[in-house]
């Protein structure tokens, strides 16, 4: 197949929709550069919405569904034109776009596993006048595997380490690691929450998105019995591979614990700030006991509470940032799904069965042509 190097645009709004990262990706010799990249805001009540669906607070029927994908595609379109317009380049430089979409639901398990992204990709097409890569996960469901975390391949390409093993953490709604070997070695996968159920706490009861530097966790103190009672839960015990979500870890699940109606609010943001702190590390520990570094991204590095609670439990190895790479946090994880599109393009599968447990490689994505006529409006 030909070479498909050239810009391409990743988008994705994580697990926390705490808004939706736009990278414009360029591609030479297989090697990407991030040319531009930025967050675009959801709409408030847009926000508030995927967030009650994806933590199973609110059902829809049909009719809502259906004008919750195509109102999300239209924002994923917006991001696409967003960044485009921050770097002066034309549509008709790009490539493909790589959309992830928004997560609402996510069960690899059971007799009919599924995952559900949403953001209606014939939308981002019809409104950019790109052609479009979307609906990552479902193939490698569809052969057995969990369909995530899929960014794995892509911290292979851009943080193998020169000798040791590495560990790539991504700190989102949910946290996942990457464990890279210097002879080629790349296992991975989702530990349980980073920021989410403290974002949805912090929503609660302070009115705010999101507990900025961690002032909300650390105005209060960690409950020793509580965070034992949340770190019985059986997803923390399960071997690879293995992923989760808002659907496991959300507001409903975390109300099941008896002592959370009798601790102060603060109290609790602590002990949930812990809850990711411990669970990350001991993930690390178990996994990856040798590892020589830890290098951190996603939203949560800007959580300064959360990330010195993590480095204070690590022991040996060093917490990082991807920028000590040249690697923009923010935008690593959008910067995977151009990959993922570049992948789709030229006809290489972009999972990795060792992470998912897929049967096999797959071929992710499903293309969506751009119109002959150009984009919706010109």
């Amino acid at each position: 197949m030909a070479r498909a190097d050239g810009l391409y645009i990743g988008l994705i709004s994580g697990t926390s929709a705490d808004g939706i990262d736009a990278a414009l990706v360029r591609f030479e010799n297989e090697r990407p550069a991030l040319v531009a990249g930025l967050t675009y805001p959801w709409d408030n009540a847009l926000r508030q919405l995927i967030l009650a669906v994806a933590q199973d607070e609110e059902r829809l029927d049909l009719d809502r569904y259906g004008r919750l994908d195509v109102a999300v595609g239209m924002a994923f379109a917006e991001a696409a034109q967003a960044v485009l317009a921050q770097a002066g380049v034309a549509r008709s430089d790009v490539t493909a776009i790589g959309s992830h979409g928004q997560t609402i639901r996510h069960r690899p398990g059971g007799d009919h596993p599924f995952t559900l992204q949403i953001g209606d990709a014939s939308v981002i097409t019809e409104r950019t006048g790109i052609d479009t890569v979307a609906d990552f996960r479902r193939a490698d469901v569809a052969a057995g595997g969990q369909g995530a975390p899929l960014v794995p391949a892509f911290h292979a390409t851009v943080l193998r380490p020169v000798s040791g093993t590495r560990v790539v953490l991504n700190l989102g709604g949910i946290a996942n690691i990457t464990l890279l070997d210097a002879d080629g070695g790349v296992t991975g996968f989702d530990t349980g929450p980073a920021n989410g159920l403290m974002d949805a706490w912090c929503l609660r009861h302070r009115g705010e998105a999101f507990d900025r530097d961690g002032r909300f966790a650390a105005s209060g103190r960690v409950d020793a019995p509580l965070l034992r009672e949340l770190l019985a839960d059986t997803y923390f015990a399960l071997a690879p591979p293995k992923s989760t979500g808002r659907e496991h870890f959300h507001l409903v699940w975390l109300a099941a614990h008896s002592r959370v109606g009798e601790l102060p609010p603060e109290d609790v943001q602590a002990t949930l700030l812990a809850l990711s702190a411990v669970s990350v590390v001991e993930a690390i520990e178990r996994h990856a006991p040798d590892a020589i570094d830890v290098v951190a991204c996603g939203g949560g590095v800007h959580n300064a509470g959360l990330m010195q609670a993590i480095a204070d439990r690590l022991d040996g190895p060093r917490l990082r940032m991807s920028t000590d790479f040249g690697i923009d946090p923010d935008m690593l994880e959008a910067m995977a799904f151009a990959w993922l599109a570049y992948r789709r393009l030229r006809g290489e599968p972009g999972n990795l069965p060792v992470v998912t447990g897929a049967r096999g490689p797959r071929l992710l994505g499903a293309l969506y042509a751009a119109p002959a006529s150009g984009p919706l409006g010109g």
